[in-house]
């Protein structure tokens, strides 16, 4: 997809006015230590990266969940770096020893650019400036603390996060390659999909994802209106497929025991590669706003976002027409809170059915002809209709 005229301004500067001389970089990190969907919003901006300094070793760090996720991307990003966390920074906790370590071997490598793509710099600038490079660049909330004032951008207060990075980027003088997501998908990914639906009709029928759960209880929709909307989805014709993390296992077996329909439960059994296969060969996902939205968007899987309050604009897919956001009024948005102090109205005013009719819409505009399930081999299921290979 190009940017379009409501993308925030990209204007590159020509390479006589660049603020960062990248020909002459040989080492570059990049700071982003977020999660599944933050990576993926990330990766244009990497690409843009890639393509402005060719021949530059790039080094990523990030969360040491994501190690699996950098070494899909070779062909932007050269090394993992494990970041032990900051103090301020949310996402994981930052023991001293550990964090101290690792910034004096960071210094060491005498990095030519570092570059801060961890949200507005609030405490992430502090982080970025004791990597100890020769250049620093990122964002900064007015009055906050800016490293450079000429290589850090102020923090933009609306649009998409993919457009954020980009304008960042942008700025220091590396053209757009593109807002599009992707994410390889190797042969072992779907080997290892196969073993996990090897008796499951979804190997051989038709089948949309349920992905009920969510990091923060604040962004999940009630499980019994999931469960409704699978029911609907499984009267169609569909067999459902249920993912989550092994944290979400509880929720998701809960989920399980609402569903009368025929379902096969993957949750907690999936690693990035095989989570990024069972999406792209569905016909539909049906999701929280969280991670595997993006995923949906990296794969080209239509998709239902069932958005309570989270920020709309920074998040929502690009491509509206296939990935489409069901949201009702939320006074909070967007909200912080990992728990709504309220009891989510939002979310009671989210029906099945209008969920439903939005699926109903994507399938018949994107969901491709259905097989005949007279010529599928019987499967077994226990009375609650789960699958019973696929505990």
């Amino acid at each position: 997809m190009e940017l379009g005229s409501d993308a925030l301004s990209l204007n590159v500067m020509s390479a006589a006015d660049r603020v960062i001389p990248w020909p002459e970089l040989r080492r570059i990190v990049v700071l982003r230590a977020l999660y599944l969907g933050d990576m993926l919003c990330a990766l244009p901006a990497l690409r843009a990266l890639r393509a402005a300094a060719p021949g530059a070793h790039i080094a990523l760090a990030t969360m040491p969940w994501a190690r699996d996720f950098v070494e899909r991307y070779t062909a932007y990003v050269d090394e993992f770096l494990a970041f032990p966390g900051f103090p301020g920074l949310a996402e994981q906790p930052a023991e001293a020893p550990e964090v101290i370590a690792f910034f004096r071997s960071v210094q060491r490598r005498q990095f030519d650019l570092a570059i801060q793509l961890h949200g507005s710099g609030t405490q992430s600038n502090v982080a970025i400036a004791l990597f100890g490079a020769n250049r620093t660049a990122g964002f900064f909330l007015p009055g906050g603390y800016c490293p450079d004032p000429i290589s850090f951008l102020p923090y933009p207060a609306h649009g998409s996060e993919i457009c954020r990075n980009l304008q960042l980027l942008a700025h220091l003088g590396a053209t757009p390659r593109g807002e599009h997501l992707e994410i390889p998908i190797q042969l072992q990914d779907q080997e290892r999909l196969q073993t996990l639906l090897a008796c499951s009709p979804a190997r051989h029928e038709p089948y949309v994802c349920l992905h009920a759960g969510a990091k923060w209880a604040s962004r999940r929709w009630p499980v019994e209106k999931f469960a409704a909307v699978g029911q609907g989805l499984a009267a169609q014709g569909y067999h459902l497929v249920l993912t989550g993390s092994a944290a979400e296992t509880l929720l998701v077996e809960r989920l399980s025991e609402l569903l009368s329909a025929p379902h096969t439960n993957i949750c907690g059994r999936t690693d990035l590669g095989a989570l990024a296969a069972v999406v792209r060969g569905a016909r539909l996902l049906v999701t929280n706003d969280t991670g595997l939205s993006h995923v949906a968007a990296a794969t080209g899987t239509p998709s239902v976002i069932i958005a309570l309050g989270s920020d709309l604009d920074r998040w929502r897919p690009l491509d509206a027409a296939r990935h489409r956001l069901v949201a009702d009024r939320c006074e909070c948005r967007p909200s912080a809170a990992p728990h709504c102090p309220f009891g989510l109205p939002c979310a009671d005013r989210i029906t099945p059915a209008a969920v439903l009719a939005c699926a109903r819409d994507l399938l018949a505009a994107y969901g491709g002809p259905r097989l005949d399930r007279s010529a599928v081999a019987p499967v077994g299921f226990d009375q609650r209709g789960a699958c019973l290979c696929a505990g």
